[in-house]
C-alpha cells in the first residue's frame, strides 16, 4: 500500500506501509531502532555498533509494520510489537552470552529484564516505533500505529499497549492524537542515570468490536 502524505499541504511526500521486515532490510531497521532508543538500550548492548549488530542478527522480521520508500529500497519507519510469544526484537539469554561473553553478558541481561514487557491476555504489546529523522512530521508515525491497531484487531486483541518514557514527550503527544490513553506512570528514578529516563507511562489504545481468545496466534 503507498501512501501520499501531505507535508505543508502539498502532496510532496510518499510512503509504502507493509507488513514485516523485508529480507536484506535488518540492517536500516537496527539502525533506525538504535537512533531512536540506543540511549536506552546502550547500557544492554552498547557499544553502538555491536548493539546494531546484534539486533540485527535477532530480528524477528514478521513482527513489525514498515513504512518504505515507494521504490522499496530504503526502510524509513518501522513499528514491532509482541504477538504469539514473540517480538520483533530477539535474542535470548545464549545470544547475549554468546555475543557479550560470560562476564560481560549477565549485567547486560540484568538491564534487558528491567525493560522486558509481558502481555496480558487479549493484548498486543508495541516494541518500540522508530522513523528515520529527515522524514519525522510527515506523518509516517501515525500511518504505522494505525496498522498496528489493525493487526490487532485481526489477531482478535481487545487493546493495543505501550509504553513511553518520560523523555520523549513527542513520543507521547503522537499516541495521544492518535487514541491512546494513560492509563499508568511508575517512577523510576533509579534508572536515569543508567538509561536516561526518570518514569515510564503505560499507555492504551481499545480495538473496537474485538474479543479475546483470538490473540497469541501466529
Amino acid at each position: 500500500m503507498i501512501v501520499r502524505i501531505p507535508r505543508g499541504g502539498i502532496m510532496d511526500s510518499a510512503v509504502a506501509i507493509r507488513r514485516s521486515v523485508p529480507q536484506g532490510a535488518g540492517e536500516q531497521v537496527a539502525e533506525l531502532y538504535w537512533e531512536a532508543f540506543g540511549r536506552k538500550l546502550g547500557a544492554a548492548l552498547g557499544p553502538p555498533e555491536r548493539g546494531r549488530a546484534f539486533i540485527a542478527r535477532h530480528l524477528h522480521h514478521d513482527r513489525a509494520a514498515v513504512a518504505l520508500t515507494p521504490d522499496g529500497d530504503r526502510v524509513v519507519g518501522v513499528a514491532g510489537y509482541q504477538l504469539g510469544g514473540r517480538g520483533l526484537t530477539g535474542g535470548g539469554v545464549r545470544d547475549v552470552l554468546s555475543g557479550y561473553g560470560l562476564f560481560r553478558g549477565l549485567p547486560r541481561l540484568a538491564v534487558l529484564a528491567l525493560l522486558e514487557r509481558t502481555p496480558e491476555p487479549g493484548e498486543l504489546v508495541m516494541d518500540g516505533i522508530a522513523v528515520d529523522p529527515a522524514r519525522r512530521g510527515a506523518g509516517i508515525g501515525g500511518l504505522l500505529l494505525t496498522e498496528i491497531a489493525t493487526i490487532a484487531a485481526e489477531h482478535g486483541c481487545s487493546r493495543v499497549r505501550l509504553d513511553v518514557i518520560d523523555a520523549n514527550p513527542r513520543a507521547r503527544a503522537l499516541y495521544e492524537r492518535h487514541g491512546f490513553t494513560a492509563v499508568h506512570t511508575e517512577q523510576t528514578p533509579y534508572l536515569k542515570g543508567l538509561l536516561g529516563f526518570g518514569a515510564v507511562t503505560t499507555m492504551h489504545r481499545a480495538i473496537p468490536g474485538t474479543s479475546t481468545g483470538k490473540e497469541q496466534q501466529p
